[in-house]
């Protein structure tokens, strides 16, 4: 499909859709059952849509969090994520945790979206380790270090 307006403004409209739906959809849900929001192969009804624009266009959608405020990058990781597939593209979505965390009540974690090993979609946090890496393609084997 060709980039032009009706494009757009049907992406606009189905990602608006997704970033207000989302927080009810995966509320209470599984790691397993949150990563189905990022598919690892999807139809691409959005090719032809610069990656720039899906990211802006995303994090224009999530920058004023009603529902998960304390969860903002796993929303914008997985919406970023889910549209830059949807657009053919192969984004990796990638976790990381703060081992400072790791002794205290509640865990400091962090996810990012890289395209061609960029982060494109939020960043790395200072001092993240990166613990999981859901792959790019689903030809993709993550394997254990």
């Amino acid at each position: 499909m060709v980039d032009g307006p009706l494009l757009r403004a049907l992406f606009r409209c189905h990602l608006w859709a997704s970033a207000r739906l989302m927080p009810i959809l995966i509320a209470n849900r599984s790691f397993e059952d949150v990563l189905k929001w990022a598919p690892l192969a999807s139809p691409a009804p959005y090719r032809g849509l610069p990656a720039p624009y899906i990211v802006a266009r995303v994090n224009r959608a999530v920058r004023h969090p009603w529902l998960m405020r304390d969860r903002r990058c796993l929303r914008e990781g997985l919406l970023g994520h889910r549209f830059l597939r949807l657009a053919g593209f192969d984004p990796q979505l990638r976790f990381g945790v703060d081992p400072k965390s790791l002794q205290a009540s509640r865990l400091s974690a962090h996810c990012w979206v890289c395209l061609n090993g960029k982060p494109v979609v939020s960043d790395s946090l200072p001092g993240m380790v990166e613990i999981y890496r859901h792959p790019a393609t689903a030809a993709t084997k993550v394997r254990s270090a």
